[in-house]
């Protein structure tokens, strides 16, 4: 018996995991610290967990534009509430789901352009979009946001190993 699985269904299963854990860190954040920021300069604790929420379906259809023209001085609305933030993770999982699994090999390894004022500013094979913004760039982002709540004090909880304050790993 021979499987097959496509680059779709990779990133697919990778984006499914990671789904999971990110949900884990925003259902931490209380609805009475959406407001507060680390400096002057930063993104408010609501603002970045928006973007990390919005951020596999967001990166999903600008991946399915080519050439893509986004705006980046688009600014993430600020949630209102912790449930809001997660019904906007399922909601930016659904589409990033079905962005995906319309994608041949072939899409994916397509090279996706992004222009700003009529000139090439990025030019990469699909797929390196995907796993660079839409994956890393997730990963970097949640890894903020686990330090705003431990700035915050609420316990951070296991990522990919025992945090301060949880350890799935010790016996119990």
């Amino acid at each position: 018996m021979t499987i097959t699985m496509t680059i779709a269904d990779s990133l697919l299963q990778e984006l499914e995991m990671e789904a999971a854990t990110t949900r884990r860190v925003l259902e931490r954040i209380p609805d009475d610290q959406l407001s507060w920021r680390p400096a002057a300069r930063s993104r408010t604790l609501g603002e970045l967990a928006q973007h990390i929420a919005a951020n596999p379906g967001s990166v999903c259809m600008l991946a399915s534009q080519n050439p893509a023209t986004p705006d980046f001085n688009q600014v993430d609305p600020v949630p209102a509430s912790t449930a809001e933030l997660l019904a906007t993770l399922d909601a930016s999982m659904a589409q990033a789901r079905q962005v995906l699994s319309a994608m041949s090999d072939g899409d994916l390894l397509e090279t996706w352009r992004m222009t700003a004022g009529g000139h090439e500013v990025m030019a990469m094979p699909r797929m390196a979009l995907l796993r660079t913004v839409m994956l890393n760039h997730w990963y970097h982002h949640r890894g903020q946001l686990s330090v705003y709540l431990r700035q915050v004090g609420v316990p951070v909880p296991s990522i990919y190993g025992p945090s301060a304050d949880e350890n799935p790993f010790a016996p119990a």
